[in-house]
């Protein structure tokens, strides 16, 4: 009788231990970790039980190593780790200070701008501005920025603006609305007005 493995098609003879495809006999002693299902309550069923060094053990294998067109694994060099981000921007809103204005009275705002991106003609600068700056800033915004949808500034008040929770408030509020104006990649590059707004000390609405 002829040997099956030598006539029926498809059927590989056995090995004589030197095809990459053999298969390496176990012992008998081996144990594998389990992966039931019926793993404790919050682990992955998944996640096996034993720690990854014994589960190497029993397959028989190391430390895996990182083969021959792989990096090795490297932590940062001091260059790395202490250099500026490729792109930075920083816009904070601060120091509230209420003016006297002949028989008016208004607040401005500090504006602090630090960046490294183009954009911007500076990388730190300051200004002061009132409500009604920001006010002409945003009508100047939709004006020359019809593809961006401008968010709204903080609402008018008109009684006990000048009490400490109501400038806060505002402040926060003129706060959010720089930081997301100043971030949107289509106005940095579009907009005459921002960079102006945000750095230029003289900076006049009648301009644009």
């Amino acid at each position: 009788m002829s040997d099956p493995a030598s006539t029926s098609p498809g059927l590989i003879a056995p090995s004589s231990g030197h095809s990459p495809f053999a298969r390496a006999s176990l012992p008998s002693s081996t144990t594998f970790p389990s992966t039931s299902l019926s793993s404790p309550s919050g682990s992955s069923p998944y996640v096996t039980d034993q720690p990854r060094s014994r589960l190497n053990e029993a397959l028989g294998g190391g430390e895996r190593r990182p083969r021959d067109n792989e990096a090795e694994p490297r932590g940062q060099t001091l260059e790395e780790m202490y250099s500026a981000p490729e792109n930075t921007l920083e816009i904070e809103v601060r120091d509230p200070r209420t003016q006297e204005f002949g028989r008016k009275m208004y607040t401005d705002y500090e504006i602090i701008c630090r960046t490294n991106i183009p954009a911007f003609k500076v990388r730190y600068s300051s200004v002061r501005r009132r409500y009604s700056d920001f006010e002409a800033f945003r009508d100047i915004l939709e004006r020359e920025s019809t593809r961006v949808n401008i968010p709204p500034l903080p609402g008018k008040v008109f009684s006990g603006r000048f009490s400490d929770e109501v400038i806060e408030a505002r402040r926060e509020g003129l706060e959010r609305f720089m930081q997301v104006v100043a971030g949107h990649p289509l106005l940095q590059t579009g907009s005459k007005v921002l960079g102006p707004f945000l750095q230029d000390p003289s900076w006049n609405a009648s301009h644009y």
